[in-house]
């Protein structure tokens, strides 16, 4: 079975207020590219993937006049993909959604959040309530929400083998909005203390899964990776060394491979996931934020992980249509894994 991850850079911009396909040569959500660029773009790099089960990130909005399952099945058809199903968790405050698009025929899928709505339990609450924790050790738990819940699934493959995906958009760290360096500084120490908290709580659901001896799959945009800001430091770890917990028995870590070649790395060189245009300085900017994390159980089944990235990988480098498809539908590349289920 392969499972992907992709965050697609405001495919909300590709739909009209009804939920109708746009594909014109007005403005997209990127940058200089137009909504007819970005749908076919997009429509070629999912044919190439051709994932069972696709978790994407900034998928439509859900909103009074339009569903976020409706806009997915409706650019599934367009372009003939066999991931014709979608299905969406707890709908985001924003126009992006976390959802996953799959083929029915391959797996089946439904949305199954654990957790309880009211705080001060045993059980890490629900994903769309809030959690406190103590991240800077002043004895005041701060109350964390997600501004977009992550998507909790029971997914069962066609062979029967049943496991839990949980998909992620994780806080961004970037300080938005700040006028000053002073202000930058504060807005990205607190938007980290946020991303870390955000992942506590995330592994807290993961140690009850794996508790229960139920295999996991955690993907999606962490914002986040080893050595990626200053503020690291600070913390003494990044959201996604909490997530992959390599301070634990191997029974109860994850496992991403870009993840850990970013961890022991020696000479500044990881893999990269996203690619981003500086405009004031004139270059781009690669980094590591998506991923496709699993439990020490489907580790066991011997799986095989892919950035779909079109400098990187030398088949997308090699195949110019993809390679110029994966440059304009998207800031990031489709992150990969095939698990033999």
């Amino acid at each position: 079975m392969r499972i992907a991850t992709y965050n697609v850079e405001w495919m909300n911009a590709l739909f009209s207020h009804d939920g109708r396909l746009i594909e014109d040569d007005g403005p997209s959500g990127r940058y200089g590219v137009t909504r007819g660029a970005q749908g076919a773009a997009l429509g070629r790099v999912l044919a190439a993937v051709d994932p069972d089960a696709l978790l994407i990130v900034e998928a439509p909005d859900q909103n009074r006049r339009r569903t976020t399952v409706g806009q997915l099945e409706t650019f599934a058809d367009r372009f003939g993909l066999r991931q014709r199903r979608a299905l969406l968790g707890f709908p985001s405050d924003t126009e992006q959604e976390i959802a996953l698009l799959y083929d029915p025929d391959r797996l089946s899928a439904e949305h199954d959040p654990r957790g309880e709505r009211g705080e001060g339990r045993a059980e890490p609450p629900r994903f769309d309530t809030t959690f406190r924790v103590d991240l800077d050790n002043d004895g005041r738990p701060e109350p964390i929400t997600f501004s977009k819940p992550p998507l909790e699934l029971k997914v069962t493959a066609a062979s029967g083998f049943a496991f839990r995906m949980i998909g992620v958009h994780a806080k961004s760290k970037a300080p938005h909005g700040a006028s000053t360096p002073a202000e930058a500084v504060r807005d990205g120490i607190e938007n980290r203390r946020k991303q870390l908290a955000q992942c506590v709580w995330l592994r807290a659901r993961v140690d009850r899964h794996l508790a229960a001896g139920e295999p996991v799959v955690v993907l999606g945009d962490f914002n986040d990776g080893p050595g990626l800001d200053a503020y690291e430091k600070l913390f003494g770890h990044s959201g996604v060394e909490i997530m992959l917990g390599l301070d634990r028995p191997p029974a109860e870590r994850l496992t991403d491979p870009h993840a850990l070649m970013a961890l022991g790395r020696r000479i500044g060189v990881a893999p990269a996931t996203a690619r981003f245009f500086l405009r004031d300085q004139g270059r781009y900017l690669q980094a590591l934020l998506d991923y496709v994390m699993v439990s020490a159980d489907l580790l066991a089944r011997g799986p095989v992980w892919r950035v779909w990235h079109p400098f990187d990988d030398p088949a997308c480098y090699a195949d110019a249509p993809l390679r110029e498809a994966l440059l304009t539908a998207s800031d990031h590349f489709p992150v990969a894994v095939d698990l033999p289920l």
